[in-house]
């Protein structure tokens, strides 16, 4: 599982922000977001950068 759509919600970025900036269609990265299907390593890495987030920051709930 991952936190894709948690940290988007939080940056207030949208689903077809990220799909646009990843280059990938905006089914692709509903389902990253809805775990339905999980992304690629490289995948993983490019979203975090794009988000300017740390790889686990998409993977580990932060404890508060």
């Amino acid at each position: 599982m991952n936190r894709i759509k948690e940290v988007l919600k939080n940056k207030g970025i949208s689903q077809t922000w990220l799909a646009e900036k990843m280059e990938k269609s905006y089914p692709s990265i509903n389902e990253y977001a809805r775990n339905k299907r999980q992304p690629s390593l490289e995948d993983l890495y490019k979203i975090a950068e794009i988000l300017n987030v740390e790889v686990k920051d998409l993977l580990i709930e932060r404890k508060k």
